[in-house]
């Protein structure tokens, strides 16, 4: 592909909210991860919450498209002045030349979890609750047309982890279609019931904190989180630049994943092709890394296939938490912060490394002048998705 210029970018996750606060945490190695209750759900288990959200507001004219997941979009929309980036766009090329592709896995869930509390004696839910703009998988993708003035072309993808991270893909299709100029993409999650039991009933939600590559490790640690980028056709001054994305689909299993990393291999080399690069010329590759013992194994099988051992990588989930659909866009974003404050963040809470694992992990910061980032997302069902980021000068 031609190198796509990226405008802008956000990030708001529990680590706090732009790109600030996320350069000075992950520099550091600071948690947001917390051992605390999440509403109802009395569970064993670290989570990432943004608590920002509890007081968040949204205005009077998108007062049906309130719930967390939207209150997460629009603080996320609002950080580092993300939203007067896309006007100035949208100003630029007109507001139906603007696109909006965003990833989510549980949108507005948690709404109807509270709404389902609250029905009445006849079963009926409460007046209050509006399916299609809270609930609905869609309800992402509306809310931020409407929040912004959008009326170009717009869906969700809900491939699991990999959704933030095939939006990038999916707008630099239409782009070099010539169907738009310019595309909000990225990615929305929130917490709720239907998250932290499933995933205790799958035996994947660590009761310690998350461990990626840590032989002690037994599991995730589920976060919030959500992240916008806007990418235009050209930009005379892009803070960094989209050069390449891959994705495959190894449907090896509907929870675990490929033993080989079969998928995720061919995630990583058609990024490679589609950006014309060598793997020697990537500096820095931030892993999907969810610190469960399966997915670990095979994506290190597969970064030491594509890349081999020479190449530092990290998770960043250990500081984050698991976004879940979110997770490819603001592991997006945290690929763009290390490029443009030049350091590879830290693998934090993997103090016994797994001998078994063979990958270049870095289990602390390093500064460096990094000119190319990868960013690895691997869904459940074997939707895998890797973008590769190039700096700005």
């Amino acid at each position: 592909m031609k190198p796509l210029p990226i405008s802008a970018f956000s990030i708001v996750t529990a680590l706090g909210a732009g790109e600030v606060a996320h350069a000075h945490a992950l520099r550091s190695g600071t948690s947001g991860l917390r051992a605390r209750p999440f509403e109802t759900a009395a569970l064993d288990a670290w989570i990432g919450a943004v608590d920002a959200l509890d007081d968040e507001r949204l205005p009077a004219e998108l007062a049906r498209y309130d719930c967390r997941n939207n209150r997460l979009a629009a603080l996320a929309l609002r950080s580092d002045g993300f939203d007067a980036h896309v006007r100035q766009a949208a100003a630029r090329f007109g507001a139906q030349r603007v696109g909006v592709f965003v990833g989510t896995s549980t949108s507005g869930i948690l709404q109807s979890e509270i709404a389902y509390r609250e029905r009445g004696p006849d079963g009926a839910l409460p007046s209050w609750l509006h399916y299609g703009e809270t609930h609905d998988t869609a309800s992402l993708a509306r809310f931020v047309q409407a929040a912004l003035g959008l009326c170009g072309p717009a869906w969700v993808i809900s491939t699991a982890c990999s959704s933030g991270a095939k939006a990038y893909a999916a707008a630099a299709r239409l782009i070099a279609l010539g169907l738009i100029d310019a595309a909000v993409v990225g990615g929305v999650d929130t917490l709720c019931m239907t998250t932290l039991y499933g995933f205790r009933s799958l035996e994947l939600l660590s009761t310690d904190v998350c461990r990626p590559w840590d032989t002690r490790r037994n599991g995730l640690s589920l976060g919030e989180g959500g992240s916008f980028a806007l990418l235009q056709r050209d930009d005379a001054a892009p803070v960094a630049w989209l050069l390449g994305c891959g994705e495959s689909s190894d449907g090896h299993h509907m929870s675990s994943p490929h033993p080989e990393g079969a998928g995720a291999i061919d995630a990583m080399r058609a990024a490679l092709a589609d950006a014309g690069l060598q793997p020697g010329q990537v500096d820095y590759i931030n892993l999907h890394g969810t610190g469960t013992r399966n997915n670990d194994a095979a994506e290190d099988a597969a970064v030491c296939t594509v890349f081999g051992r020479g190449v530092p990588a990290s998770s960043t989930k250990g500081l984050t938490g698991h976004a879940l659909g979110a997770a490819g866009a603001v592991e997006a974003a945290i690929a763009l912060i290390a490029l443009r404050r030049g350091f590879m963040p830290p693998g934090v809470f993997c103090e016994q490394p797994d001998p078994a694992l063979q990958a270049h992990y870095l289990r602390e910061a390093v500064d460096a002048r990094l000119a190319v980032t990868a960013s690895n997302s691997f869904g459940f069902g074997g939707s895998n998705s890797c973008l590769l980021f190039g700096a700005a000068r």
